[in-house]
């Protein structure tokens, strides 16, 4: 729960603010990207100088949420520019959805020399205590129900635009409903956004209808690997460097791929291992409740919920397999995955 004293922090602190830095954790997702849109097109209309960056490149299915694709640090600007001030010289930088150093890579380097209030906005248990001002709630399915929840605060307008955005965002975060984080706050936030303009239809179409042929090949290299672990309960797949070169898509295809192996009735918990650029393994982890897949990436690094979280492990893949079957079975063997 935020108490309305963070709120009105938060408020304070945006008011006294002529320029703003937007960003949000690398690997970007639909809460992020949603959010992001949310915000800036609030802050915009406040007559605010806002500038958007992205610490990695957005799924191309997302790229409906900003009226220009929004720069891309160690692509559009160098890290060396953000430093010096040349891309934006903020008087508040704002990072969504995150609040862990590492989901900023690079940009931590930034954020430790800037000398600039910070304001969190986050739903995430992991947390490294970045912001000055901190609107975080462990316990809220989607970071778009903290911004919905300050926005009506702050009275300020939700426009059909920052509608669709809120939506994409909490419905990306929820796997269209059916998480089991998928609470009433959930359905009655969105009812709202309804109202607003978000058009449900529409929305989904653009996430979940509009794949391209080299996704689609993707995820069918994916499925050619998929192995089941403890009598059915636990699904594993990989995607090495190999698969992207032949099907021709690229890193921020996975997205959600997990997911998929969650349609056999027996699995309970699932992981896929991506191979990057640099020859780790990204490994992303989702559980239906029986373990606490939080408590394992955040064991080798990384972070997330009890239901979905992710990590990186080193080379080679069997031996990341290993670590990751040995840490799900010992939950599956306690009571309560605890």
């Amino acid at each position: 729960m935020i108490y309305e004293k963070e709120y009105q922090k938060a408020l304070e602190l945006i008011n006294k603010s002529d320029t703003i830095l937007i960003t949000a954790h690398t690997r970007l997702d639909g809460d992020a990207c949603g959010c992001m849109a949310a915000m800036d097109d609030t802050l915009t209309a406040l007559g605010k100088k806002t500038r958007l960056l992205l610490l990695s490149p957005p799924p191309e299915w997302y790229q409906f949420l900003f009226e220009e694709q929004p720069p891309v640090l160690g692509e559009d600007v160098s890290l060396e520019h953000l430093m010096q001030g040349q891309f934006i010289d903020p008087d508040l930088i704002m990072i969504i959805d995150t609040n862990s150093y590492s989901q900023i890579p690079e940009f931590e380097k930034y954020l430790k020399q800037a000398d600039k209030p910070v304001m969190i906005i986050d739903h995430h248990a992991t947390a490294d205590g970045l912001g000055d001002v901190e609107l975080t709630e462990k316990d809220a399915a989607a970071t778009a129900l903290i911004v919905c929840d300050f926005l009506k605060y702050a009275n300020f307008p939700i426009t059909e635009k920052i509608a669709e955005a809120l939506f994409v965002a909490t419905a990306t975060d929820t796997g269209w409903f059916q998480f089991n984080n998928t609470d009433s706050r959930v359905f009655h936030s969105c009812a709202e956004l309804i109202k607003a303009g978000a058009n449900p239809a529409q929305i989904y179409y653009n996430l979940y209808q509009n794949y391209s042929l080299q996704r689609f090949r993707l995820m069918t290299a994916m499925f050619n690997t998929l192995e089941l672990h403890l009598d059915g309960r636990f699904a594993t797949q990989h995607i090495l460097l190999s698969d992207f070169a032949q099907s021709g898509a690229e890193h921020k295809d996975t997205e959600n791929l997990i997911d998929e192996c969650r349609r056999i009735r027996t699995v309970e918990a699932s992981a896929l291992f991506v191979e990057a650029k640099d020859g780790r393994f990204r490994c992303s982890l989702r559980s239906r409740g029986a373990v606490d897949v939080g408590k394992i990436a955040q064991k080798f690094g990384g972070g997330g919920h009890k239901m979905a979280a992710g990590l990186f492990l080193s080379p080679p893949l069997e031996n990341a397999k290993k670590l990751i079957l040995a840490e799900i079975t010992k939950q599956f063997k306690q009571p309560d995955g605890k």
